[in-house]
């Protein structure tokens, strides 16, 4: 059995405000790929550098982590507290 490829697709970057951000990541050359507000409490964008294969998001009600935290473990993956609070 082989190594098994292993790629970093999404990294979770806890923000204050998110226009805010979201304008600066712009202003740095970022694509919005995605801005999507899902509702009053949640609020998912994710940005891409250039020629880059990972992303960032950013947002609001999507993970525990304080901003300019190094965060806990489990709260890494970003969707973990997300996909918890869909119905099924």
């Amino acid at each position: 059995m082989g190594a098994m490829e292993m790629k970093l697709e999404l990294i979770m970057v806890p923000v204050t405000d998110v226009d805010e951000a979201k304008a600066f990541y712009e202003k740095v050359g970022f694509v919005v790929d995605h801005d999507q507000t899902v509702s009053d409490e949640i609020r998912f964008v994710q940005l891409t550098p250039q020629g880059s294969a990972c992303s960032i998001a950013i947002g609001r009600g999507l993970t525990q982590m304080e901003p300019g935290s190094p965060g806990q473990p489990a709260d890494r993956g970003g969707g973990r507290r997300c996909d918890a609070r869909r119905p099924g």
